[in-house]
């Protein structure tokens, strides 16, 4: 079985706080952030909405491109959303 990972980008609103994380179970991992299960940066801000994600078979990729997703300019990462969800929605609901 191959096995999936995902990079994912999580918001507090449109053009709000920004997290960016990987996991290989996005709907159970954006499920814990909505839910508030793990103290820490998104439950302190807020940080619920999954407004982005690419996926991957290779977990040392996903790792690469979260950790230099991390390093971007706002302006980037505000452009990655909206190119592929311009009205910010929620894509874990």
């Amino acid at each position: 079985m191959i096995k999936t990972y995902y990079v994912y980008i999580l918001a507090s609103k449109r053009n709000g706080t920004l997290y960016i994380g990987v996991t290989n179970e996005l709907t159970r991992r954006v499920l814990e952030h909505k839910n508030k299960v793990i103290k820490g940066f998104t439950e302190k801000y807020g940080v619920d909405k999954l407004v982005y994600y690419e996926d991957y078979v290779n977990i040392e990729e996903a790792i690469k491109r979260e950790k230099a997703m991390k390093k971007w300019n706002r302006e980037w990462k505000v452009k990655l959303i909206e190119k592929n969800n311009p009205n910010w929605n929620d894509l874990c609901k």
